[in-house]
């Protein structure tokens, strides 16, 4: 599954479109490695995800093509979250 389809179907990003940006901005690093939009994932892989001030690291569980709002967060663990001060 590609990156930016997983974050919006996780609801990580709500948009796909916005989920692109930010992978092309380099703000996503997937298994160590910067990652684009079109990158694919898969169940273990490791995501570490730059939301401004705050890093998000999740490990990939399911992949599914489509989820119920309630369900989104069974797709992913959230390993840690950092907060970087200025």
């Amino acid at each position: 599954m590609r990156l930016d389809k997983f974050l919006k179907v996780s609801r990580l990003i709500k948009r796909r479109t916005l989920a692109k940006e930010i992978a092309d901005q380099g703000r996503i690093i997937v298994n160590g490695n910067t990652a684009k939009a079109a990158t694919n994932v898969a169940v273990g892989d490791e995501l570490k995800i730059q939301f401004g001030q705050r890093l998000l690291t999740i490990q990939i569980d399911q992949l599914k093509e489509t989820v119920r709002k309630e369900e989104a967060s069974d797709l992913y663990t959230i390993k840690s979250e950092e907060y970087k001060e200025n």
